[in-house]
């Protein structure tokens, strides 16, 4: 089914010369004469890479459906990162260049949406908060008590979050996966 660029957003996704794309930004750019222009920023879902997209509005591209199911992470091997389905236990994998912006908040064990188009599996869709523990932080200085005051820790799966001067090593903490930001403390 075709679908007018206008109605491209954020998260969806679209069949355009062979390749499927998921929509990571949207501009719409209306000059005083003739057409919009839409721009969009969109993840090749097989390559992993980062294109851009011109279009003119009253443009259309093919609408990619795509089936969810429900999928246990179970590990990477450095090129795939391997996944379950939590009911039949068929076995998927998944290139790690597609991988590239969730793999920072994958734990083994967890479940996660995989995304299909015609029985290919292409995407993960991530909780919206994940717990990681702190396995680095730098030591608080007794009397940094200012509002605000924040620092970089690191954990257990390598991100990198600015956190709030009380967290500490061994603490976990809670993070947004759609922006990469600290939420709250969880446990000490």
């Amino acid at each position: 089914m075709a679908i007018e660029v206008t109605g491209l957003r954020k998260g969806v996704t679209f069949e355009l010369d062979g390749n499927i794309y998921r929509v990571l930004e949207y501009h719409h750019h209306k000059p005083g004469r003739g057409k919009a222009i839409i721009r969009v920023k969109a993840r090749d879902l097989r390559s992993g890479a980062i294109v851009e997209k011109t279009f003119l509005s009253g443009n259309e591209v093919q609408e990619a459906p795509m089936d969810y199911r429900t999928a246990q992470f179970l590990y990477t091997d450095g090129n795939t990162y391997h996944f379950m389905d939590i009911e039949t236990y068929e076995q998927y994998a998944i290139p790690a260049e597609v991988m590239e912006d969730a793999a920072p908040y994958l734990l083994e064990g967890m479940e996660v949406k995989i995304a299909f188009y015609k029985g290919e599996a292409l995407d993960v869709e991530l909780p919206t908060t994940v717990d990681l523990e702190v396995v680095e932080a730098e030591v608080a200085v007794k009397g940094d008590t200012a509002t605000g005051l924040t620092k970089k820790v690191k954990t257990q799966t390598g991100l990198e979050v600015e956190v709030p001067h009380f967290v500490e090593k061994g603490d976990i903490i809670r993070v947004d996966t759609r922006t990469g930001t600290y939420v709250t403390r969880v446990k000490k």
